[in-house]
């Protein structure tokens, strides 16, 4: 009962080291010394730690426990630290770089364990919080009473640059809400501003300064990729030429296809090509980030466009590559020129039109009908240009896919643009967007050549003349689909929209034009015009109506995040080497199988953005099996 305060402290101090010897030992089941590289022994002879696996002959013991019959002593206790390194992966960060590192940092979800293994016990708050807990708290905080959607933009980058688990985590829980955030509309307020608003780096910028060096340029991302999303900026959201500052829009657009399609974080690409921008303010603005110089045009511009997609399949082969807001002169010649040499789609051509498409089955399963009665519609286009007519392209696509003849198929559609009925009397110009896609189906649109005045009692579609206007051609075509790409606001008069639903039971009314300050019309007008019968939707935002007589009808409105990231799961795992029309369609198909039936009987013709996980799995299945079907298969997918 003598002992000294010193030589208590001494025995704790001693049985501190032992317990501590014998949790490392446990832990690291101790590596042999003839396992141990090289490289370890060399920096043990540097520091001048001999090699401590057994002990020394004659080596005297001091005071407190013997040595653990690992052979380790307390001389050599140092060397702990250096064996727990040796067992751990050689790119794993210790200490406060992990928590630096958003791939790794858990903020507040360490466990004590985690922050001993880590290193970095007393470098977070004490008190652990779960990853629930910790996105709890971001929503409240975000959602504050004053808090706009660029305020959330911002706030939800600076999640993902310190703690990428926990964006992708507060995403996917809040993809409804957040998906506007992320990508359209709010990307786009933060693409105007994206040089000022720059705080890391993320994807690749490959600029026409950059022109010979991009083969070697892609072997500076280390990961593998599955999925490039890749623009030049020229054609941003509506909002024009933006440059290098269209790099939000790839970030934005593979964020959701990581919570919608649960790709890999860690292999998607966002890619700008940035050959220069035409704004003027940009060129003007003194922080703008991207090369200073007008756009390259011609040859020189699809060279570089050429030179992009070349190294893509030099260094990542099986890799998916959308184009996302290239300029309507340049998307169709792009996607022709690579569709059928690299696995690509473009989201704006392709992407809209298989949104279009699924609107019109999900209408039709509305109806009670199968997407094989698409034979059986008539479609009225509003709008001639290359978004017009790559929709109207599509849906004869999937009409000639049900069963008809190409030429049966044109005789279903009637094209209206600023001139009126576009009929085979018209001399298109050869420069037009979109011309080549309207050929055809002016050429099928046999215009009434009769002399003198039409006749009033001919009621049929054949007595319609070239430049017939639109009230017209609904009077005397009675389609069972309207569709608008016009951008004109307003063009659906009441009186159109009445004789619509005089023709239909339930006609199928859909202003796709954006924004909604150019949309052809707005749900009160459709819902007014037709006592709520309507089955609506449109490419801007409206409210659900409710008639005087208390009909509801649904506001439904496309959005291409419906498609691509079930599109491009399927393609990249079924190992295809061709996005074929094909497989658009069955994308198509499958969107609608995911709405409820309660949810058809109320005029809901898209599944809710919620159950987006849900959707892409459908989607990407029915894509896989029309790969199949289409021998498309075995490339080697991931």
């Amino acid at each position: 009962g003598g002992r000294t305060a010193h030589q208590m402290r001494r025995s704790a101090a001693d049985l501190t080291r032992h317990l501590a010897r014998r949790r490392a030992t446990e832990f690291l089941d101790v590596i042999p010394a003839s396992r141990v590289p090289k490289t370890t022994a060399l920096l043990g002879q540097v520091r001048g730690c001999a090699d401590d696996t057994s002990p020394k002959q004659g080596a005297e013991r001091g005071p407190g426990p013997g040595p653990l019959s690992t052979g380790w002593n307390r001389k050599h206790s140092c060397r702990f630290a250096e064996h727990d390194v040796q067992v751990m992966h050689s790119d794993t960060n210790r200490g406060i770089e992990v928590l630096l590192n958003p791939i790794y940092n858990k903020g507040t979800g360490f466990s004590i364990a985690e922050k001993e293994r880590l290193g970095i016990r007393g470098l977070t708050p004490p008190r652990y919080f779960s990853i629930e807990q910790q996105c709890a708290k971001i929503w409240e905080n975000m959602n504050e009473p004053g808090k706009t959607a660029m305020f959330k933009w911002r706030s939800m980058q600076a999640l993902q640059d310190r703690n990428e688990t926990l964006f992708y985590r507060l995403l996917v829980e809040h993809i409804e809400e957040l998906a506007p955030i992320i990508y359209t509309p709010t990307v786009g307020e933060a693409c105007l501003q994206y040089s000022r608003l720059f705080r890391r780096p993320r994807g690749m910028y490959f600029s026409a300064d950059d022109r010979g060096h991009f083969n070697a340029m892609m072997y500076n991302w280390k990961s593998d990729v599955n999925v490039i999303v890749v623009t030049d900026g020229s054609r941003v959201l509506g909002l024009g030429d933006l440059g290098a500052q269209g790099m939000g829009i790839s970030v934005g657009k593979l964020d959701l296809y990581v919570a919608g399609a649960g790709i890999e974080p860690g292999k998607v690409l966002p890619c700008v090509l940035d050959v220069g921008t035409d704004n003027e303010d940009l060129l003007n603005d003194p922080y703008y980030f991207g090369v200073n110089r007008k756009r390259l045009t011609g040859e020189e511009y699809y060279d570089v466009v050429d030179e992009f997609i070349q190294a893509v399949k030099n260094r990542w082969p099986n890799a998916l590559v959308q184009f996302e807001d290239f300029q309507t002169e340049h998307a169709m010649p792009i996607l022709r020129r690579h569709r059928d040499n690299v696995l690509c789609f473009n989201d704006d051509i392709q992407g809209t039109a298989v949104v279009v498409l699924a609107g019109v089955y999900g209408a039709m399963a509305a109806l009670g009908l199968q997407p094989a009665d698409i034979t059986k519609q008539t479609f009225l286009v509003c709008g001639a240009g290359s978004a017009g007519m790559g929709i109207a392209n599509f849906l004869h696509t999937a009409m000639v896919h049900h069963g008809l003849t190409s030429e049966e198929a044109h005789d279903r559609f009637f094209i209206v643009d600023k001139h009126g009925l576009v009929t085979d009397k018209r001399r298109l110009d050869k420069k037009a967007p979109g011309v080549e896609d309207l050929r055809p189906f002016a050429r099928s649109r046999k215009a009434w050549d009769g002399d003198g005045d039409d006749d009033d009692d001919d009621e049929s579609p054949e007595s319609l003349r070239e430049g017939a206007p639109l009230a017209t051609v609904v009077k005397l075509a009675k389609p069972t689909v309207l569709l608008g790409a016009s951008t004109v606001k307003g063009l659906f008069t009441d009186e159109i929209l009445t004789m619509m639903g005089e023709f239909n039971e339930r006609p199928i009314i859909m202003p796709l034009s954006n924004p909604t300050s150019r949309a052809e019309c707005t749900s009160k007008a459709v819902a007014k015009a037709t006592q709520g019968r309507a089955l609506f939707s449109s490419g801007s935002p409206f409210e659900h109506v409710t008639t005087d007589d208390g009909t509801y009808m649904h506001a439904n409105q496309g959005n291409n995040f419906y498609v691509f990231p079930g599109l491009g799961l399927g393609s990249i795992l079924v190992g295809s080497d061709h996005i074929s029309d094909g497989m658009l369609n069955a994308a198509a198909e499958a969107i609608p199988r995911s709405i409820p039936a309660e949810g058809a009987k109320r005029g809901e013709i898209y599944p809710r953005i919620a159950n987006i996980r849900d959707i892409s799995v459908k989607v990407a299945s029915a894509v896989m099996r029309q790969a199949v079907k289409e021998g498309r298969e075995g490339r080697g997918g991931k």
